[in-house]
């Protein structure tokens, strides 16, 4: 059964060198960061740097092993590969803040590390296109001609690996940020914009799940001898359906904290501001200035 299991690893060098190009420069560059860089953040910076590796790492597990091989048999198998593709490693990519690494590993400027904020990069200035043109790719891989064209066609698949993984960071870079740059939206449209992309993904997952007809005719193989195409279909729709939540419960909890926050520092600062300028009971206003004011 470990046989059986286990002797599918797909030696994609491209893929490989790819990955190991990747890792280790954000190795060298964090490196270089921590002996340079202030003793109390290493901590932090370890963290993240462990938590981008496992993403990456994940990312290429699920291309060159077993599980690239057994999505070409298996609807459920490959639901799996996508939900992981899409949206569980880029989510510990972004969290990850790989890119002061890199950018000190390639010997450009280290973003963050300048006083004066410079201009937001131009990945974050459209949130809502960036999430609307997310959700067309995740849904469109999973129309018949593109979906069972990926198992037959190393191209396509190629693509699909490129548009999910690609996609599924600038998705996450709109909702939850990643070091030092923050999202450009605020924090109720960022649930907004995570809310509908939970829908779409629903709706997706119902339309598998319930299904009474065959949606991917190409997995018509001969491994369906004792799960039909219709059952693994359906278990696909279900992996689908609930897969995506465990990230989107964490990301929503997490937006709708900082709103809060921002919320309760708002209504402070207001507090403030008003006991700043009240006259005391004889007309005289307080001795201490008002300005600047907390913002």
């Amino acid at each position: 059964m470990s046989r059986f299991l286990w002797s599918h690893w797909s030696a994609s060098w491209p893929v490989l060198v790819l990955y190991a190009a990747v890792a280790c420069a954000h190795l060298v560059g964090l490196r270089r960061l921590l002996s340079d860089g202030d003793p109390a953040g290493r901590r932090a910076m370890i963290r993240e740097a462990a938590v981008f590796q496992g993403g990456l790492l994940l990312a290429l597990l699920v291309i060159v092993s077993p599980l690239g091989y057994w999505s070409g048999i298996y609807l459920w198998v490959r639901a799996l590969g996508d939900i992981t593709l899409a949206f569980v490693a880029p989510g510990l990519i972004v969290l990850g803040a790989p890119w002061p690494a890199l950018a000190r590993c390639l010997g450009r400027p280290v973003p963050g590390a300048s006083e004066a904020p410079g201009p937001r990069p131009w990945w974050l200035r459209w949130p809502v296109a960036t999430v609307v043109a997310f959700n067309v790719i995740w849904l469109s891989g999973h129309l018949t001609v593109a979906f069972d064209r990926v198992p037959v066609s190393r191209a396509a698949a190629a693509a699909e690996y490129v548009l999910y993984l690609g996609g599924g960071i600038l998705f996450w870079l709109q909702l939850i940020g990643s070091r030092p740059w923050s999202p450009a939206a605020s924090p109720l449209r960022r649930a907004a914009l995570l809310a509908g992309t939970v829908a779409a993904d629903t709706v997706l997952g119902m339309v598998l799940t319930f299904g009474a007809s065959v949606v991917y005719p190409g997995y018509a193989n001969q491994w369906h001898h004792v799960m039909t195409v219709l059952d693994d279909q359906q278990l696909s729709g279900a992996i689908l359906w609930m897969g995506i939540l465990p990230a989107a419960v964490a990301a929503g909890v997490a937006v709708l904290n900082q709103w809060l926050n921002d919320e309760d520092s708002a209504a402070l600062s207001a507090g403030i501001d008003r006991l700043l300028d009240q006259p005391d009971r004889g007309g005289r206003r307080p001795a201490w200035p008002s300005r600047p004011r907390f913002r």
